[in-house]
């Protein structure tokens, strides 16, 4: 989580698994593109410098967050890809839209990480304004598509060292 105490972007990268061999499926919303494809940015980057082959990394589009959900179990379906990175934003309105729809993403999300036994991580935004949004996509708070990134190899080494 990105606070004024770290930055999303700053972790021990002795401690992240090789992505070597491993297929990553990246699922990025739609709506809020400027925002999105910072976040998409960031994962790729990240999946790549810890040994992800860019051909292993296969990219989805969605209409908005609340499609992520279903994007993410389509493509999670696959027997090659061994994590799903959801990545989306929403910034507060003013109406319960913005409830709506971070809920249902939530609830969501945590329901395929059981129902595909994979990691299924969330690398949404939930931001109250757009300026929010930029510091937790690659500006003074780091990029939460790195997270998820890392989030994505370190999930699958945890489930890979349980299945051995």
């Amino acid at each position: 989580m990105a606070t004024k105490l770290k930055n999303l972007s700053v972790y021990e990268p002795e401690n992240v698994p090789s992505g070597k061999g491993k297929c990553i499926a990246v699922v990025v919303a739609e709506w809020n593109p400027e925002i999105t494809n910072a976040l998409r940015d960031g994962a790729v980057a990240t999946l790549k410098k810890h040994g992800v082959a860019q051909s292993a990394i296969d990219i989805i589009y969605v209409p908005g967050t609340f499609e992520l959900t279903l994007g993410a179990l389509l493509v999670g379906k696959k027997k090659s890809v061994d994590a799903v990175i959801c990545l989306g934003c929403v910034i507060q309105g003013d109406t319960k839209h913005f409830d709506f729809i971070c809920q249902g993403v939530t609830y969501g999300i945590t329901e395929l990480n059981i129902t595909l036994e994979k990691p299924v991580v969330f690398g949404v935004l939930t931001t109250n304004n757009l300026q929010q949004a930029k510091d937790r996509s690659g500006g003074k708070h780091g990029n939460k598509g790195d997270e998820a990134a890392v989030t994505a190899l370190k999930m699958s080494g945890i489930k890979n060292s349980i299945k051995a």
